[in-house]
């Protein structure tokens, strides 16, 4: 039986981690290095580290905060946020990412995806998707959910798979922040039609949303949430306790 991976994710703006709700309203909440080097000797898998406003600044990813990050986890850590070339891909890396995550940079240039995987492998790319309802369709957005890119978020998604993406962050901007549930009916569209791993993302308010998630979905590979990790509601060994207790493989 494959684990499920919890995995916090920290939104960096002018090298604070901040939090929203539906992308909106940011507040900030902490210091990135202490909050990275405390979940990594609390029980998590991984750690998503986002520079969330580098695309619509239009500038290069903040790497002097990312190398304090890296040298204080343990775990697999994933770097998104201005990721608009291979350069930057290699950027990153060097600065101690595991993985990159790519999303608006992909979404100007595609060709991205495969050249970063036939660089780095496919295990290092994650496409990294926001998508939101619009007029009943999964529309895909860009520039940390403020530009509705009009594409479709299952062909792009399918697109990116075929270009060589290695996982998907599937981001639900109706959910998140909102601490209701992931977005159960928009995971199951993606992982009916990808066979990467798939990372769910917005909507997690309460341990019993991570067992619902696995759940109603044993095809989702990981969890991803921020605020309830960040504020303390929900503590990871906790959550990973009550998942194998309801027969949900985690790694405690």
């Amino acid at each position: 039986m494959i684990t499920k991976r919890i995995i916090p994710c920290l939104d960096v703006k002018n090298g604070r981690v901040v939090k929203g709700t539906n992308f909106m309203g940011l507040n900030d909440v902490n210091d990135p290095v202490s909050l990275a080097e405390y979940y990594s000797s609390a029980g998590a898998d991984e750690l998503v580290f986002y520079d969330i406003t580098a695309s619509s600044e239009g500038r290069k990813l903040f790497c002097d905060v990312l190398e304090q990050v890296a040298s204080k986890i343990f775990i697999p850590l994933t770097v998104g946020g201005g990721i608009n070339s291979v350069d930057d891909f290699a950027r990153v890396l060097g600065c101690g990412a595991d993985k990159v995550s790519v999303n608006s940079g992909a979404l100007a240039n595609p060709r991205i995806i495969n050249e970063a995987a036939r660089l780095y492998g496919s295990q290092c790319v994650v496409l990294s998707v926001d998508a939101k309802r619009v007029d009943g369709k999964f529309k895909v957005f860009a520039k940390g959910g403020r530009v509705d890119t009009g594409l479709d978020m299952l062909e792009w998604v399918k697109q990116g798979v075929d270009s060589g993406a290695g996982e998907i962050v599937l981001n639900s901007i109706d959910t998140d922040g909102v601490k209701q549930g992931f977005d159960l009916e928009m995971l199951e569209a993606v992982t009916n039609i990808v066979s990467v791993p798939v990372i769910a993302s917005g909507g997690a308010g309460k341990i019993e949303d991570f067992i619902t998630l696995f759940n109603a979905n044993p095809k989702v590979d990981a969890g991803l949430a921020a605020s309830i990790f960040h504020f303390g509601e929900v503590k990871i060994n906790d959550l990973k306790r009550e998942l194998v207790k309801n027969g949900i493989n985690a790694r405690i």
